[in-house]
C-alpha cells in the first residue's frame, strides 16, 4: 500500500445541513487523516477555475452557482491509497446509485448537490491541493 494525499471538499449542502463532523468521522474511521482543512466561501472565479475542465458542459453554470451558494470545507486527506479509498467512501456521483453507507448515499440531495468532491487520480489530487493550499498549510501526519 502506498501512503498518499488526496483532496476533498465538503460541499455547501453538507456544510449547511451540519454534516461536517459526520463526514469527517467516516474518513477517520476508514484510516484517512485530515492533514489540512479550511473553510471557504468560494468566489465565482475560484469555482470556475477549479472546475475549468467542465466549462463546456451544460451543467457548468449550475455547478458554479451551487459551489458558491454557501461555505465549503476544503481538506487534504492522507493515508494508504487515499485517492481510491476516498472515492470508495464517497460513493457514486448519483446518490440513488451509491452503495449503502457511502457519504453520498447518506448525505447527498441529488446528483448536483452530492455532498462531497474527491480527486479522481493522484495527478488531480496534486493539482487540486495546490489550487487551494500552500505547502506550509499541510501537515504530514505519517
Amino acid at each position: 500500500m502506498a501512503n498518499e494525499k488526496t483532496f476533498s471538499i465538503i460541499k455547501p449542502n453538507a456544510t449547511l445541513d451540519n454534516n461536517i463532523g459526520n463526514i469527517i468521522s467516516i474518513f477517520e474511521k476508514n484510516d484517512l487523516r485530515v492533514s489540512a482543512a479550511k473553510f471557504a466561501q468560494l468566489s465565482k472565479e475560484k469555482a470556475e477555475g477549479f472546475y475549468i475542465e467542465h466549462k463546456d458542459r451544460p451543467f457548468f453554470g449550475e455547478l458554479v452557482d451551487f459551489m458558491t451558494s454557501g461555505p465549503v470545507l476544503l481538506m487534504v486527506l492522507e493515508g494508504d491509497n487515499a485517492v481510491t479509498k476516498n472515492r470508495e467512501l464517497m460513493g457514486a456521483t448519483n446518490p440513488a446509485e451509491a452503495a449503502e453507507g457511502t457519504i453520498r448515499k447518506l448525505y447527498a440531495k441529488s446528483i448536483g448537490e452530492n455532498a462531497v468532491h474527491g480527486s479522481d487520480s493522484a495527478q488531480s489530487a496534486e493539482r487540486e491541493i495546490s489550487y487551494f493550499f500552500e505547502k506550509n498549510e499541510i501537515v504530514d501526519r505519517f
